[in-house]
């Protein structure tokens, strides 16, 4: 099966070949024949894909320890979800699982536009292939998946104890899908360029997959968060570490795009700047691969050493080089029909958070890559932490979350004065006294309070527009108020959608702030004593063992009390990984909406029964997860089948085509 495997690796390497070259010669002589077939082709390549996807699996199920990576990433004990997600859980496999949803995407784009988008098609099939290209050749001439072993082993390696865990199984592949869409914008986007048609055309073809790349990029962002929080066992959910950040740049990029295409597409304006968002976000997603999978970095996140660093750079200097010659190619034809007629409309607005976006990202890109460049000139490795990142992305993300409050109700090309008073006097008020409400009780942290403030001043606006709307339709129609809601919402998807969003972006910085009020403990206690943190008393009764084939635990007991009545019992463990030889942390965590009691058992010295906890009351965490609950219902909402939208998607088609008879004539 593994030779199987090879050989439909080998094979879809020459069909992307194939594609690429027969999909250009098509355009070059105009023969649809051949464009055709460089379709087919890209079919093929995603056939052999699924065939040698399917022959990895087969080796990590039936345990065939003779090929190297399943000796590598599974065991005869591991459990079988792990072992699926072993899969994606290696260098190898990971490139594998790339290619894999690459050439799916890649299927799906070509089937949906069989009959569309011609002109641009065949720049679109051809780049598309040009990316599976590069992966298939490190597959198969650089990381071979099914490379074999000289001998077999009686037992796999197992897989890394921090990837075991139900997390895994779904934030590397949610990630994965937000990457490998971004693709699918940036091909329409090179087609766009190589053939002059600079429309929005290839922006509405495209919207949706550029929503897709952004709600998968936000899901891996939260869910590798959430995964940070229970199994690293050091009490929070993010810490900028470069994994981390390779994660957030694209999604920095994805929502400014998201945002300034709007402008395009009513305004005719940022034609440049779009086609650069575009573009800079599928490069910093093969920048965030090239990151993981290297190995220049280290990461409590990358679980790989490898040389694959300079291949990625060489392919990254492709792309830059490709995608910045057409831009300058047609710097000409891109020049904006429209200027901004005042700082005071959503425009502005619109620009100002964009600007703070591209911020975020480039701070958070030169703080990643400054200790490799200073390893590189100086040869001393300067760690840039946490605190940089506070310090310069803080106040760039209270600027950013204010604009949430501004742009989406503020009006288009100009805004009165007697409009900001009417849409702006009443969250300006919630937000004020909020404010002032927080410093008489007390809070002294001014951060804390600015970011509370402004919560609250964004979802007065935004709520005031949903009720604005719902009382609208229930004049004009005589609707009940949920009706009223529901019929709102359903009749403009995107821009309802986009405010249900915003509640779920503000609803995380909600969370965000409260770590500025964490409490932390560590305290070394023999059985039957207890302890106070905060409001807390935790009572520790002992140590129980448990054993299988796969894996040793130590399980605490430890009783909660509040005032002296017992709320809740904690099992806080330290599990031993036989295969791996190596021991981690299962943290046990009680979560409540004002906060979370997170209890740590970080040693247990059998001989004195002694037991050393780390316990943290993390204030407000619950909120990261229902604000990233609430961005994914919005983000569903948003991607509704909207017939308005398909109408004037139509209308933009036709005008294109219109407008290139005429040119032709």
């Amino acid at each position: 099966m593994t030779h199987l495997g090879t050989l439909a690796l080998y094979l879809a390497s020459l069909l992307a070949v194939y594609a690429i070259v027969t999909s250009l010669w098509g355009v070059r002589t105009r023969r649809t024949a051949w464009i055709a077939s460089g379709a087919q082709a890209a079919y093929a390549v995603g056939g052999c894909v699924v065939v040698a996807s399917i022959a990895l699996l087969h080796a990590l199920l039936t345990r065939d320890f003779n090929v190297e990576y399943v000796a590598s990433y599974s065991s005869s004990t591991l459990p079988l979800h792990y072992t699926v997600a072993a899969f994606w859980g290696g260098q190898k496999g990971s490139l594998l699982f790339w290619a894999l949803i690459h050439c799916f995407f890649s299927a799906v784009v070509l089937f949906q536009n069989r009959t569309r988008n011609q002109e641009l098609m065949p720049y679109v099939t051809a780049t598309l292939m040009t990316i599976a290209l590069f992966f298939l050749g490190l597959l198969c001439f650089i990381t071979p998946p099914f490379e074999r072993l000289s001998f077999i082993p009686s037992e796999g390696s197992d897989l890394n104890p921090l990837l075991q865990n139900y997390w895994m199984t779904i934030h590397p592949p949610a990630l994965y899908l937000g990457f490998i869409s971004a693709s699918v914008p940036f091909a329409f986007a090179l087609a766009a360029l190589a053939t002059g048609k600079l429309g929005d055309v290839w922006i509405r073809t495209t919207r949706r997959w550029a929503l897709t790349s952004w709600f998968f990029l936000s899901l891996g962002n939260l869910l590798g968060g959430r995964w940070a929080y229970e199994v690293l066992g050091w009490g929070g959910y993010w810490a900028w570490d470069p994994v981390e950040n390779a994660a957030i740049m694209p999604w920095f990029t994805a929502t400014a795009y998201l945002h300034s295409v709007m402008i395009q597409e009513k305004k005719d304006m940022l034609k440049v700047w779009n086609m650069t968002l575009v573009i800079l976000t599928f490069v910093l997603t093969i920048f965030g691969t090239f990151l993981t999978r290297s190995g220049v970095i280290s990461s409590v996140h990358s679980f790989t050493q490898s040389g694959l660093g300079p291949y990625f750079l060489a392919f990254l200097a492709f792309i830059l080089l490709v995608s910045i010659g057409l831009l300058l190619y047609r710097l000409p034809d891109l020049k904006s029909a429209n200027e901004f007629d005042s700082l005071l409309s959503r425009e502005a607005a619109f620009l100002f958070n964009n600007l703070i976006l591209v911020g975020l990202a480039f701070a958070t890109f030169w703080g990643t890559i400054f200790p490799i460049l200073s390893e590189w000139v100086r040869g001393v490795k300067i760690t840039v932490g946490p605190p940089f990142f506070n310090q310069v992305n803080g106040p760039l993300g209270v600027l950013l979350l204010f604009l949430t409050g501004i742009g989406p109700i503020i009006a288009w090309r100009r805004a009165s004065w007697s409009s900001l008073r009417r849409q702006f006097t009443i969250p300006l008020v919630v937000g004020l006294v909020l404010g002032g409400l927080l410093f008489v009780l007390g809070y002294r942290n001014y951060y804390a309070v600015v970011i509370f403030s402004l919560a609250g001043f964004v979802l007065a606006g935004i709520l005031a527009e949903f009720s604005r709307g719902t009382r609208a339709r229930q004049v004009m129609l005589h609707e009940s108020p949920p009706q009223a809601l529901g019929r709102l919402v359903a009749k403009n998807p995107r821009r309802y959608g986009g405010y249900i969003v915003h509640i779920g972006v503000v609803l995380i910085f909600f969370g965000v702030a409260g770590a500025l009020f964490t409490i932390e403990k560590q305290i070394t206690v023999s059985a039957e004593q207890s302890f106070a943190v905060g409001r807390y008393t935790l009572h520790y009764t002992g140590i129980t063992e448990r054993e299988d084939a796969h894996i040793a635990a130590q399980i605490a007991t430890v009783r909660v009390l509040v005032d002296g009545q017992q709320i809740d019992t904690m099992h806080p463990e330290k599990r031993f990984y036989k295969k791996q030889n190596q021991p981690t942390t299962e943290v046990d965590i009680r979560p409540t909406l004002v906060e979370d009691l997170y209890l740590v058992l970080g040693s247990y010295d059998v001989p004195s029964g002694l037991a050393t906890f780390q316990v943290f009351i993390n204030p407000l965490v619950s909120w990261i997860w229902i604000g990233g609950l609430i961005l994914i219902l919005g983000t569903c909402v948003i991607m509704a089948p909207n017939p308005a939208e398909r109408q004037a998607f139509a209308l933009a088609r036709t005008s294109a085509d219109i407008r290139g008879q005429a040119v032709a004539e």
